[in-house]
């Protein structure tokens, strides 16, 4: 019988499983999953800047960097000091006997290792996600985050990632869709007026 529903039930627990670094910021959440989708979308924007590296990679990187989660929950700096998660064992037991069990786990490898062009801007994107929700939670008035954003921008290691994050923290969370201020926002036209 194959194993593909058993993963797929796995990665999606990853939908009920809290980041824990949020309970000493005092503000926020997020699950697992909602931070791997935002890391996704940030190491394509990555890789697209960047070019010349392989996207393919670099988004399973993104995608798969937190699934031992799934087995082992969120593990913030704090509990790390702690607390020690076989995430390797986690990871391995959680791919076993798939068709791309390989692939995933040379994935696992290679993200564990951060030398290659694709895993460091998927470390960087996972940063940068977290930057995203701290620019966020800072402009929205809760100060403490400013502090944590200096922190998580002395991880950042790649060109990419450092121009990116000062793009974020020069822009505001909600000047995408204020892009308009004008009558638009007073007197929206009708559907037909399009």
């Amino acid at each position: 019988m194959s194993r593909l529903s058993d993963f797929l039930f796995e990665t999606a627990t990853l939908k009920r499983t809290p980041r824990t670094g949020y309970q000493f910021l005092g503000r926020g959440h997020e699950n697992v999953a909602e931070h791997s989708f935002g890391v996704t979308a940030i190491a394509y924007v990555l890789g697209r800047k960047r070019g010349g590296v392989n996207l393919e990679r670099l988004l399973l990187l993104a995608l798969f960097h937190d699934l031992a989660e799934a087995r082992t929950g969120d593990l913030n700096y704090v509990n790390k000091r702690y607390v020690t998660a076989h995430e390797n064992e986690a990871f391995e037991d959680a791919v076993r006997d798939l068709p791309f069990s390989d692939e995933l786990n040379s994935v696992k490898d290679e993200w564990r290792s951060g030398q290659s062009p694709e895993a460091k801007l998927a470390a960087d994107a996972d940063q940068l996600d977290m930057i995203l929700e701290l620019r966020r939670l800072s402009e929205h008035g809760w100060k403490q985050a400013d502090e944590w954003l200096g922190y998580a921008t002395k991880r950042l290691k790649t060109p990419e990632g450092q121009a990116l994050c000062q793009e974020i923290l020069a822009a505001g969370p909600d000047d995408w869709w204020f892009e308009r201020r004008d009558n638009l926002w007073v007197n929206p036209p009708a559907p037909d007026e399009k």
